[in-house]
């Protein structure tokens, strides 16, 4: 079969999972390309703004209670670190306490990339929002809640 003959990738049919669970995968899909389009300048990848966002403020934390914050696998969350940690924007040292104990920190450094992060997400914040009116903002971050607490309740988090 060629490309052209290929079904396209947007099928809403309900036996594979019901439109809201198609788009809402193409949005997701969709959030995370504009995200990392804008993130690009800052030398973060898609992703990463959320590990560092939590460095930023937390201050000094365990490797594992790290994955456990952002709700990642500890390795992924290792091959995160590695990244930042050659890119400069994170320190890791062992817990002078417990040497078995990692702990993580945001570089001196990476706090100049914090406002230029927060304004990312903002410019980002409002294209998605971009066209909507107060209430529908209002009625779609409520949605978006209850979305969330669906989800998280299924996958016992």
């Amino acid at each position: 079969m060629t490309p052209e003959q290929l079904p396209p990738a947007d099928t809403t049919e309900a036996g594979y999972g019901g439109p809201v669970s198609q788009t809402l995968a193409r949005v997701s899909r969709l959030h995370r390309l504009a995200g990392g389009k804008l993130l690009r300048p800052t030398g973060l990848c898609s992703g990463q703004e959320f590990l560092m966002m939590t460095l930023w403020d937390a201050g000094s934390v365990r490797q594992s209670d790290l994955a456990k914050a952002l709700d990642l696998d500890p390795s992924t969350v290792t091959l995160m670190l590695r990244r930042l940690e050659q890119g400069g924007h994170v320190v890791r040292s062992r817990d002078p306490q417990d040497r078995r104990v990692m702990l993580v920190r945001a570089s001196e450094e990476s706090y100049t990339l914090r406002p230029e992060v927060a304004h990312i997400w903002a410019r980002l914040e409002e294209r998605i929002l971009d066209g909507l009116d107060d209430t529908e903002r209002d009625a779609f971050a409520t949605i978006l809640a209850k979305v969330e607490k669906n989800l998280a309740s299924g996958t016992g988090a």
